[in-house]
């Protein structure tokens, strides 16, 4: 009886941890080899979690359209000095960012540099190779 107990135990305890591991969704999609630039009008700025996300009107050319960027959890952002009011719909902002490997309108927010010209990071700024 007690074997049995201890293997319902190690299953339960193995299931739990796949279940753990399975909850965050891969980054496959965006192109980290490359960067672009993304000059627009901030659209909306979602403080969810468990990404950030912001959307950008760019007006004309060829690059015109809403470009959904994809940012890290708040908690992290609030860490690098951002708050949920650091981007407001109407602003007009240049952001560094990954674009998604398919060629649609988006990418990895890499940073965002402000009208006032205050630089935010996305990420832990790491030298350029």
């Amino acid at each position: 009886m007690k074997t049995n107990h201890m293997a319902m135990l190690a299953a339960c305890a193995a299931l739990g941890l796949g279940t753990t591991a399975q909850g965050h969704h891969s980054t496959a999609m965006f192109d980290f080899s490359k960067k672009i630039e993304v000059t627009g009008t901030v659209k909306d700025f979602e403080w969810t979690n468990p990404h950030t996300w912001t959307n950008v009107r760019v007006e004309g050319g060829r690059t015109a359209g809403v470009y959904g960027l994809e940012g890290m959890s708040p908690n992290y952002l609030a860490r690098n000095g951002w708050t949920k009011r650091t981007l407001k719909a109407g602003d007009k902002v240049l952001f560094e960012v990954h674009p998604l490997k398919d060629g649609r309108k988006g990418g990895f927010m890499v940073s965002a540099r402000l009208a006032d010209g205050t630089v935010l990071y996305n990420l832990p700024r790491r030298p350029e190779k």
